[in-house]
């Protein structure tokens, strides 16, 4: 190992450690968070045109400054039950694992979800229920620190870290609640859904280094969403969409648009449309993001990348990260879900 190296892993190590609350104490996140709404808030569970969705994405990140930051995830949900209003009942299913750096740090969570829609003409007011489990794990031994050097030899094994209760696994429950409100317009050409979310309601312990729960409990994450769906004729639409997400100090804002172009031999969109999408996003003081994709018979497969414009990019040279998502929803055969509104589906 070359002195560069160790520089940089004995950085970011030290950052891991010492920087519990930022490092250990950090959900998720996505550039294509509408192929990830279970995430977002668990409102969004069951809220779609069809029987059942189901859908899987994958995330890598950071390979040019370290071991490549990985999380990967799959959700399904559908609607349970109905009344003759069209209201219904809906559950979901969403498990990640999230993978970080030379230490091997990793996550991972199960959640089950529930939420209740509420059909009011043109609206469909939600409320949602999210509980799980999540395991954190470390592998200490892949980590360097400064007491293991001794005339520019590390000798691991040796740092005091080792004896000051860093355990190599911890295990939680997690609680999140959320609400959501979806219409549309009296033309149908302007749909919008909007929703606000409160994830580790609980504030479970989490750290892996073991301090008194008030030092270390897991912060609650708040998001606030808005999505538009702007059809502007029977072929294209805009879909604008903002997300707000804050957690203890860490606050993170994207903004941007999605522009989708029905290639199908019918005019008109839906779920099971053939189309293709392009869209720019911005992540504030972090990244410039682009992801495509088409969509074709109830399948949706969307590519992004980020930019890195942050302080980070001397180092990572503009590689941020890269993700791949695909989602199916299966058309519904019931006689309810004729009656079921679903005002715009846009997470």
């Amino acid at each position: 190992m070359n002195t560069k190296n160790i520089i940089t892993r004995l950085g970011l190590a030290t950052a891991m450690m010492l920087s519990t609350s930022a490092v250990f104490a950090q959900d998720i996140h996505f550039t294509q968070f509408d192929m990830a709404p279970l995430v977002i808030n668990p409102a969004f569970t069951g809220m779609f045109d069809g029987q059942v969705r189901a859908g899987g994405i994958y995330r890598q990140q950071w390979a040019s400054v370290t071991v490549p930051y990985v999380t990967y995830g799959a959700h399904a949900d559908m609607p349970l039950f109905a009344d003759q209003s069209g209201s219904y009942l809906a559950g979901g299913i969403q498990v990640f694992n999230d993978k970080a750096g030379d230490g091997n740090l990793q996550n991972f969570t199960g959640l089950l979800s529930l939420a209740y829609h509420k059909i009011l003409g043109r609206s469909d007011l939600a409320i949602g229920m999210q509980g799980g489990y999540a395991q954190k794990s470390i592998d200490l031994s892949k980590l360097y620190f400064g007491d293991e050097s001794v005339n520019g030899t590390f000798t691991q094994g040796t740092s005091q870290e080792y004896h000051l209760g860093v355990g190599n696994s911890r295990s939680y429950y997690l609680i999140n609640a959320g609400v959501s409100l979806a219409g549309v317009s009296r033309t149908g050409r302007v749909g919008y859904v909007m929703g606000l979310a409160a994830n580790n309601i609980n504030q479970p312990n989490d750290a892996l280094l073991k301090k008194q729960n008030s030092q270390t409990g897991l912060d609650m994450r708040f998001t606030g969403e808005l999505g538009l769906n702007i059809v502007s004729n029977d072929r294209f639409s805009l879909r604008p969409a903002v997300l707000f997400q804050s957690q203890a100090s860490a606050t993170e804002i994207i903004a941007g648009n999605e522009f989708l172009y029905n290639v199908g031999a019918e005019p008109g969109y839906s779920n099971f449309s053939t189309a293709v999408f392009l869209g720019g996003w911005y992540r504030t003081g972090d990244a410039a993001m682009i992801t495509a994709g088409v969509e074709f018979k109830g399948v949706r497969i969307g590519l992004g990348y980020d930019y890195n414009i942050s302080s980070l990019n001397s180092a990572s040279n503009g590689n941020g990260g890269f993700e791949i998502a695909v989602r199916y929803i299966a058309p519904s055969p019931f006689k309810f879900a004729n009656k079921r509104v679903i005002p715009c589906s846009r997470f």
